[in-house]
This record gives structure tokens, C-alpha cells and sequence, in this order.
């Protein structure tokens, strides 16, 4: 990336660097059911500060030791967890590995720290720390707590909360026999947020207006206080 795009990509989200991230579950418990699917999708951002998808990492995951599996999740989303035909890899691999991947393009970004962004984000956010929990993983670049929820952004820009719903109505193609993989889903709410992020900008709506000095410099002191409490 270029340094233009990395002073953009800080400047836009105040140094934070957002990453779609979709996942598939055994359940609803983050710490009792298996993580089953996940997929992070990567974006950049062009010399004109527009986003877009860069590249998707995907894996399927083998159910943790002593995971518990719903039988109605397992129906609902078309997983068999223990299918060799998947190709599963162990859960610490896959978090790891994606930590790996969004570490090296945040820190391209010349961002500090990454964002979860996803659709409903405190669901695939909460099974995504429980994870990293789970396998001690100390070195993660996501922030433990802070998310975009493009189901409320989508509400906002399109009127529509429902994914499948939100991306037709922004004119984004949805293919419903396709739903519920962690890649697809990732990949469409990716695209929906670069749109609803673009389009906020194509109708003026950033840059902001530079504040007066006063207003700026009690803003840097709010943003230091942050600092110290994350």
C-alpha cells in the first residue's frame, strides 16, 4: 500500500483498521460450542479513500475438545463438523493464522489496531475472543470490545437489517443457497459495508470539516483519555 493510502486508511477510522469477519457455529454459547467456519476479509482503500475487498482468509475449523455440537445449528447451516472432506484445521491454527494476516495489513495500513466488522457483529466478535481465549493467544491486533455492526450501518443507510435483504436493496447480488458459509457471507457483508462507508463519502459526508482550535484540541484530549483505558 501506498503511504497516501496508509495516511487515508489511519485518518478515516482515527487509526483503526476494519475487518469483515463472518463465522459459523455449533450454537449460540461462545463457550461451550464449536467454532465450525471462519472468514476475514481484507480490505484496502485507494488514493481517493474509497474501500474495497482486497483479499478473503478462510478456514474450516475442527470442533475444539469437548465442543459442544446443536444438532439444530449443524441443520441449519449444512456442516457435518467432522466431515474429512472440509478440511479442517485445528481451531489455533485458524486464529492464529488470521491474526497473522490481519496484523500484516494493519500494519500496512498504518493502522493501530483492528475492528471487528460484522453482520450482528457481537455474535461472530464474541465467538471470535472466546477463541483467542481459548487457545492463549496473546498477540492478537483486534481490539477486545470495539465492532461496526453493519446490520445497524445497513439499517441507517438502506433501510434493511436482514443481510440477504440489505444487499439487494444496495444492489448487491445475494445468492440465498450460497448463505450461511462463513466465505460468503463474509464477502457479501464486506461489500455492503464498503458500499454503505463509499457512498457516505460520494454524498459528502467526509472529510469532516475541520473543527475550530478549541474543539480540536478537546478532542485530542478525549482521544488520549481513550487511549489509556483500552
Amino acid at each position: 500500500m501506498a503511504n497516501t493510502e496508509q495516511t487515508l486508511f489511519a485518518q478515516r477510522f482515527r487509526g483503526f483498521f476494519p475487518v469483515v469477519i463472518d463465522v459459523e457455529t455449533a450454537g449460540f454459547n461462545k463457550e461451550t460450542d464449536a467454532l465450525l467456519e471462519i472468514a476475514v476479509s481484507i480490505l484496502k482503500m485507494d488514493d481517493e479513500g474509497l474501500l474495497s475487498i482486497d483479499h478473503t482468509v478462510h478456514f474450516h475449523v475442527e470442533p475444539f475438545e469437548g465442543a459442544n455440537i446443536e444438532q439444530a445449528a449443524i441443520e441449519f447451516n449444512g456442516i457435518d463438523p467432522f466431515s474429512p472432506l472440509r478440511g479442517a484445521v485445528p481451531e489455533d491454527e485458524a486464529i492464529k493464522e488470521i491474526c497473522k494476516a490481519v496484523r500484516k495489513a494493519q500494519k500496512a495500513a498504518g493502522c493501530q489496531r483492528s475492528v471487528v466488522v460484522a453482520h450482528n457483529a457481537a455474535f461472530d466478535h464474541g465467538f471470535l475472543n472466546a477463541a483467542i481465549e481459548r487457545n492463549n493467544i496473546k498477540r492478537t491486533p483486534f481490539h477486545p470490545f470495539v465492532s461496526f455492526d453493519t446490520t445497524s450501518l445497513a439499517g441507517l443507510a438502506l433501510g434493511q437489517t436482514v443481510l440477504a435483504k440489505a444487499c439487494r436493496a444496495a444492489g448487491i447480488e445475494f445468492d440465498n443457497s450460497q448463505a450461511h458459509s462463513a466465505l460468503y457471507d463474509t464477502e457479501r457483508t464486506a461489500g455492503l459495508y464498503c458500499l454503505i462507508v463509499n457512498r457516505w463519502q460520494e454524498l459528502g459526508g467526509w472529510p469532516l470539516a475541520p473543527l475550530p482550535e478549541s474543539d480540536a484540541q478537546e478532542t485530542e484530549n478525549t482521544e488520549e483519555d481513550t487511549k489509556t483505558t483500552e
